[in-house]
């Protein structure tokens, strides 16, 4: 606990040299190894608390500058020791400064009156005229944010977790804002009821007001220049630049928002990325990212979506106002210039194309194409699965994940192929299958969701979504075969038995990231409901449980599928009926896999390479290709990659049939 003294009358005298002024000298208090030769021109009022001023700060260019006082005005201010202030054209009022802070070239710093910086504020996600509000507040988590906007109909448990954000909020409402350590705020505008975390550099910006920057030492945050933002919270890691407006929004861990994008009423979690355009009320879930100047978000849950130039989507149908509100499942991607009319709701991993106004429901057929021609949806069920981008981007996003803060706010589960997607596949097979059966297997198309489906379209989504089942239900049963110790059969069946008395069985959700067994959720609601989670904390660490024990759910589900899929009891399957399974997971894995070399392989085609090689004919078009592109076809990354893929998968296969030859009957 540092100790404080009064000013000595030399101090007094001094600083009355220097040009300072107080209201109260006695009512000044500062710590021994003060120093006021560092103070000049500074006027003080209400209670003050000085630290000690030892440092030289290094500025960019080699300039240095001392720490201390330099025509400021300071009202009922604690200050860390070795701090900065230099240029405060008004005054900084109400705060408690940390050590080694640097502001300089400020308008105003105030906190006025009992505040909660930011937190307890109610943002209207999804719907603009309300009904899905989130509280937001400093540790808010996605999946804490979806069970609020999107469980309303479970009033109890929604309203014991408002009332536990509410106690939060109350908890850190405060009439004394606080800036942490070594905090940098140079060339800011009006900084009002704004609570700033260590390390934390805010350059430039125009107004912030009302919010919290939960910026650390492990994860700063950048504030830049022309950036204005009002009823706010801002988590580690997080960037937001370069004329910046938002209003009402969470900006989750390691977001990057910039080059004048808007945002109003809005919510972005991990790894978040917009520039240019504008959002209104939308649910941006991990790694939601846009960045064109056309392209407007609103009234949308979005996650690991990329939204192509020119998107835009619609919520108003010019009759009871801005109402409707529209669901992209993890990984769906809109191609420029599309256009989707709320509501409406499409499937994982696809793709949309062209403008869709007839509000179709695809989420039972992931991985599709969403294609207009001539004013009609045409559906491609599965077609993304052969996509050599979507596997692309599976495997960037774990790579892309930019948080440095070891207290991560959201669990993400990266996977492409889980119970959430595969129990959509058996829907859609089963979807599909009808269709043809009511339909007739000659018919030219087949009419779904106010959307057609091609015959060649659907016989290829049957058979893209029966790989990728064999796929998934493949490799959980190797990882479950490579975990476990065994040498008779008997062995074998009591290994591969679950282990989670029946948890993982039935439906399972895509809670903003976490991917999960639906009864679990419903069991964290009951409880939260019934006051067995006290605490906002609580519930972060329940859905944390939850994401640990994935695999061990996952099994659990598949273990039935393996039954109600291809009819077979693993609690009774024999060897060469495991084996039969192996091969047919390689087989599966190998053929997707040499779907996306060709489709690769589109990239390094002649017609990919118009518009290079400018002044020369074809050898120099393919050198000057190459040379830009960094590979040939067989060495490019990605296609090593693929090609490694099924060379380590076809030695999987080998392994886990030689573990089974063992199994003594």
């Amino acid at each position: 606990m540092k100790t404080y003294r009064k000013l000595t009358p030399a101090e007094i005298e001094r600083l009355s040299a220097q040009a300072c002024y107080a209201e109260s000298w006695d009512r000044i208090l500062v710590a021994e190894g003060f120093d006021a030769s560092y103070v000049f021109s500074t006027r003080f009022s209400g209670d003050i608390r000085l630290g000690v001023f030892e440092k030289e700060f290094q500025l960019p260019g080699g300039m240095t500058k001392h720490a201390g006082l330099y025509h400021t005005t300071l009202h009922n201010v604690t200050l860390g020791d070795n701090c900065c202030i230099e240029n405060v054209k008004n005054y900084i009022s109400n705060y408690e400064i940390g050590d080694g802070c640097f502001i300089e070239n400020v308008d105003v710093l105030l906190t006025d009156g009992p505040s909660s910086f930011g937190n307890g504020v109610e943002v209207a996600v999804l719907n603009e005229t309300g009904g899905r509000e989130v509280m937001i507040y400093d540790r808010l988590s996605a999946q804490q944010a979806y069970v609020m906007a999107l469980y309303r109909h479970k009033t109890g448990a929604i309203g014991k977790i408002r009332e536990l954000i509410t106690a939060y909020t109350e908890s850190v409402t405060s009439c004394v804002g606080r800036i942490g350590t070594d905090v940098i705020i140079a060339d800011a505008g009006y900084i009002k009821n704004v609570k700033v975390g260590d390390c934390c550099k805010i350059e430039g910006a125009s107004r912030l007001k009302n919010g919290s920057i939960n910026s650390n030492r492990e994860a700063p945050v950048h504030i830049g220049v022309g950036v204005i933002g009002d009823d706010f919270i801002i988590c580690s890691g997080s960037s937001v630049e370069d004329g910046v407006t938002f209003s009402r929004c969470f900006i989750g861990q390691a977001c990057k928002l910039g080059h004048n994008y808007s945002a109003s009423d809005s919510l972005f979690f991990s790894n978040c990325q917009g520039e240019n355009g504008e959002a209104c009320a939308i649910f941006a879930g991990p790694f939601t990212v846009t960045h064109h100047k056309s392209t407007l978000l609103i009234a949308g849950l979005f996650s690991f979506m990329n939204a192509g130039s020119g998107s835009n989507q619609s919520n108003h149908m010019y009759k009871l106002g801005p109402i409707h509100q529209g669901i992209m499942e993890r990984g769906a991607k809109t191609s420029s210039d599309s256009y989707i009319l709320w509501p409406a709701k499409v499937g994982a991993f696809s793709l949309v194309m062209g403008r869709h106004v007839n509000h179709q429901d695809t989420s039972s057929l992931p991985f599709s194409y969403l294609i207009e021609q001539q004013g009609e949806t045409f559906i491609m069920p599965g077609a993304n699965l052969r996509s050599v981008g979507t596997v692309r981007d599976a495997r960037k996003w774990p790579k892309r994940d930019a948080r440095k803060d070891p207290d991560r706010l959201d669990c993400i589960n990266y996977n492409l192929l889980s119970p959430y997607t595969i129990q959509k596949m058996l829907e859609g097979i089963d979807i599909l299958h009808n269709l043809e059966k009511v339909s007739g297997p000659t018919s030219e198309a087949y009419s779904y969701q106010s959307g057609k489906i091609k015959r060649s379209s659907l016989r290829k989504g049957l058979k893209l979504y029966g790989m990728a089942l064999d796929k998934f239900l493949g490799n959980s049963l190797i990882s479950r075969l490579q975990a476990s110790e065994f040498s008779t059969l008997q062995e074998m069946h009591d290994a591969l038995r679950p282990s989670t008395d029946g948890v993982g069985l039935g439906r399972w959700v895509d809670a903003a990231g976490l991917i999960a067994p639906k009864t679990e959720v419903q069991r964290l609601l009951q409880d939260i409901e019934d006051g067995a989670v006290s605490d906002v904390q609580g519930i972060g660490e329940r859905f944390a449980q939850m994401h640990e024990r994935y695999y061990e759910y996952e099994w659990t589900w598949a273990y039935e599928v393996f039954k109600s899929f291809y009819g077979i009891d693993l609690a009774e399957a024999g060897v060469e009926t495991l084996l039969g399974l192996v091969r047919r997971w390689l087989d599966s894995v190998v053929e997707l896999d040499e779907t996306l070399l060709e489709d690769a392989r589109k990239e390094f085609s002649l017609s990919a390479m118009t518009s290079f090689g400018i002044d020369g004919g074809t050898t120099t078009r393919e050198r000057d290709f190459q040379q830009v592109r960094g590979a040939s076809f067989e060495n490019d990354p990605f296609v090593v990659s693929i090609k490694e893929h099924i060379r380590n998968k076809t030695e999987l296969a080998r392994k886990a049939s030689e573990l089974l030859d063992k199994i003594v009957s």
